[in-house]
């Protein structure tokens, strides 16, 4: 008797023991439902990261109707009992996480996922998500159109802020970026137009498939289905880059002398920021008239109509700024806004146009009540502002005191490393003051804060 009490009481104990020693996992909880951003607090989803969409879409443009199925590789950051998915407005037919279906339930844009089986920190999991309906696009804080936007031939589908959620179902937030496959059916007589390179295409029973497939990571809202009636040019630059031009023939004639000058931009750009960061180059050219911008869909912008070569210059230098290194928030869009646009003025400068420093006194000769001091660049205050005229011209402002400060030289090595440093993830203003700072040696505290963050006209240029 008293060796088998002893003998329980030894086992009893070990467990207690290893408690006390290793640490009780935490039980698993709910993931939350955004991922924190101040000026979309819906935006993107806590507890997982997604590192792979598989999207299976079939499209419609004469009813308008998408069917779809989702199958998302995703890792837990921590033990989930459920987790929220962005979806706006389509009827989800079917969920599973595994093999397993999965309860779900829909409030606004969150798409509640309940698995049969908590998830604990670390494990890999797939959710697959079927799908249908009519997508319509959401409207912006700014009254902007944004998602998946009807035309008359097909779609224009382009998704910052917010859009990504209303064609599939997403971790809808840049700081969560995946690679893709894409699997696009439409009519025939119709072309289907997403990210990266082309795997290949095939006709049956009056429809034709196109498997697209985008192997570096991609935020959300830089993915692309755009479906038209498109004239296709494809080539293969001599860096190897290979290209790949949609244009509706509407807008042909204007835009093919501009397209022609991509692989020379895309070769002056790399000159300057680095090797360009993708596999695969174009452009999608539509005529979308409700939309009333470009957007730099990752290795493929896509424009609302014919773009000018500055707009060109724009979208293809957010492939470094914006596409390659992405916002960590959306506070922080002149490090997209900002960089492309000062792209412009550089490409000015260089072929034969006006110097950075002149486009810089036009802009600063502006009276203190114009537009562009309304806000601070690097605060823009709130979702409908990410857009305005600060965050561009105000952004390249700051770019050109830094390069003034700096010397040439150094900016450009500056420029360079923050590309190669933080290339397929990631940057944030105070990032890029401490390289800046630690590539110049100089203190930039204050050109920073009256630059990005100062409130109203700067006192001096």
């Amino acid at each position: 008797m008293p060796r088998a009490v002893r003998r329980t009481f030894v086992l009893g104990t070990v467990p207690v023991a290893l408690v006390a020693l290793l640490g009780a996992a935490a039980p698993p909880t709910a993931g939350s439902s955004g991922a924190g951003d101040p000026y979309f607090p819906l935006a993107g989803n806590g507890g997982y990261h997604v590192h792979h969409y598989d999207l299976t879409l079939r499209y419609d443009p004469a009813s308008r109707h998408l069917d779809g199925t989702a199958v998302l590789t995703a890792r837990a950051t921590q033990g989930l009992n459920r987790f929220n998915l962005d979806l706006n407005g389509l009827k989800v037919t079917g969920l599973k996480v595994g093999r397993d279906k999965a309860d779900f339930s829909r409030h606004g844009q969150e798409l509640t996922v309940t698995p049969r089986k908590a998830l604990h920190k670390g494990q890999w999991f797939r959710v697959t998500v079927t799908y249908a309906g009519k997508p319509a696009p959401v409207t912006d804080p700014d009254g902007s159109l944004d998602g998946w936007i009807p035309t008359d031939d097909g779609a224009f589908v382009a998704g910052e802020p917010q859009g990504a959620m209303t064609w599939f179902p997403a971790n809808n937030h840049p700081k969560d970026k995946a690679s893709y496959d894409f699997t696009i059916t439409v009519p025939d007589g119709r072309t289907a137009v997403a990210n990266g390179v082309l795997l290949g295409r095939h006709s049956a029973h009056g429809k034709t498939t196109f498997r697209w497939r985008q192997s570096e990571p991609m935020a959300a809202y830089l993915a692309t289905a755009t479906v038209g009636k498109f004239k296709v040019t494809q080539y293969t630059t001599r860096d190897g880059i290979q290209v790949y031009n949609a244009v509706d023939p509407r807008e042909a004639a204007a835009a093919d002398p501009v397209l022609k000058k991509l692989p020379s931009v895309l070769e002056w750009e790399s000159g300057l920021f680095g090797p360009y960061p993708f596999k695969a180059a174009g452009s999608i050219v539509d005529r979308a008239p409700n939309v009333g911008y470009a957007l730099e869909t990752q290795t493929r912008p896509v424009y609302d109509q014919a773009p000018d070569l500055s707009t060109l210059v724009h979208e293809s230098a957010h492939q470094w700024f914006g596409d390659s290194v992405s916002l960590t928030s959306w506070k922080d869009i002149w490090l997209n806004e900002g960089f492309a646009t000062y792209a412009e003025w550089l490409y000015e400068e260089q072929h034969g146009g006006d110097s950075a420093q002149k486009t810089f006194d036009a802009l600063y000769a502006r009276p203190a009540s114009d537009d562009l001091w309304e806000f601070p660049p690097g605060d823009p205050g709130s979702g409908a502002n990410i857009f305005g005229t600060p965050v561009y011209a105000r952004g390249a402002m700051a770019l050109h005191k830094l390069r003034t400060a700096v010397g040439d030289r150094t900016f450009f090595r500056i420029l360079r490393a923050w590309a190669a440093e933080h290339r397929d993830g990631h940057g944030t203003t105070a990032q890029f003051v401490a390289l800046a700072e630690r590539a110049s040696g100089k203190d930039l505290d204050g050109l920073f804060r009256t630059w990005v963050y100062g409130q109203g006209k700067p006192s001096a240029p």
